[in-house]
């Protein structure tokens, strides 16, 4: 086992996982930890949840390995100076202290706290399908839809860490309410959830998104007009977040964003009928390099890469 390394958390709206990450950007092989949030879930449960996954992550520690530090993703909005967490999909955590809750778990060791698509971005472009572009957009399209920016080559948390919060551009009408408060958010237009109530209003019979997936490879036509309505929207609104901030790659990852390979043409297609710039036009979106370890290898470059933090 190597020497040094992070201790990465990772909560979202459906889970909570922990592992260990090395200075390499590798997840640490049988260290990965993983409970269930859901947005059912009352605090006790949530708290006693993020314990668990800490805990067995840190019973998986041999040979005078050395915790450096804790690197925790959540789903936002955080709170990144006061290390609190108030998570969309997560109703019983408003303004949670989970930086203190890290540091009760493991005392004496430092925490630090960003939202999930910063964590995301930076393990894409620390070891993943952002590396070398300067400026850079990760993504996840998921229960929720998140983002996180390195601009200039360097992390861009924004003064309160919300910064990349791409799911709340508006994209739609207003048809489409948005926990957010907004209406036609791309994440109350494109999540996986959002896209699969979309499709039942329409008559599809399904219940998750792995059906409306499979539903599509079968060529319902439900299913097909939900897939590319998903997609043209994430295109709108990478096209939108490009023209602001003339970015160089975006990469998605998440349990929805592999509904269909065909999603990334839709993706595309929305981007190009969104603009006529060529700077827009310029940007590549590609599928995360890293799948579902992305969170947590980006929470364990919160520790490793504190320097693109500063």
């Amino acid at each position: 086992m190597p020497k040094n390394l992070a201790l990465a958390l990772d909560l979202g709206g459906t889970k909570v996982e922990a592992a260990l990450i090395d200075s390499s950007g590798h997840l640490v092989p049988g260290s990965r930890r993983r409970r269930p949030t859901g947005a059912a879930a009352n605090s006790p449960e949530l708290t006693s949840r993020v314990r668990e996954v800490v805990a067995e992550t840190l019973s998986t520690l041999q040979g005078g390995a050395t915790i450096l530090g804790v690197g925790a993703g959540s789903a936002g909005p955080i709170h990144q100076e006061n290390g609190l967490i108030s998570p969309l999909n997560l109703s019983a955590w408003r303004d949670f202290p989970l930086a203190a809750l890290l540091a009760d778990c493991v005392p004496d060791t430092a925490i630090t706290l960003r939202i999930d698509g910063l964590c995301i971005a930076l393990a894409e472009h620390w070891v993943g399908a952002g590396q070398g572009a300067s400026n850079f957009m990760g993504m996840v399209v998921s229960t929720g839809i998140g983002g996180g920016l390195v601009l200039g080559g360097r992390a861009a948390p924004g003064p309160t860490g919300n910064a990349g919060h791409i799911g709340h551009l508006e994209v739609g009408g207003a048809e489409d309410p948005c926990s957010c408060g907004g209406k036609g958010c791309l994440e109350a237009v494109a999540s996986g959830p959002r896209t699969v109530a979309w499709a039942q209003n329409r008559g599809w019979k399904g219940t998750s998104g792995q059906d409306l997936a499979a539903s599509y490879s079968a060529g319902d036509p439900i299913a097909l007009a939900a897939i590319e309505r998903c997609g043209r929207a994430i295109g709108r609104a990478i096209g939108s977040a490009t023209a602001l901030l003339d970015l160089d790659v975006v990469a998605i990852g998440g349990g929805f964003s592999r509904a269909s390979p065909d999603l990334f043409d839709f993706i595309r297609r929305g981007l190009d009928a969104h603009t006529e710039f060529d700077f827009v036009r310029r940007v590549q979106i590609v599928p995360s390099a890293l799948g579902d370890e992305a969170p947590l290898v980006g929470a364990g470059a919160l520790v490793h890469r504190a320097e693109l933090l500063k």
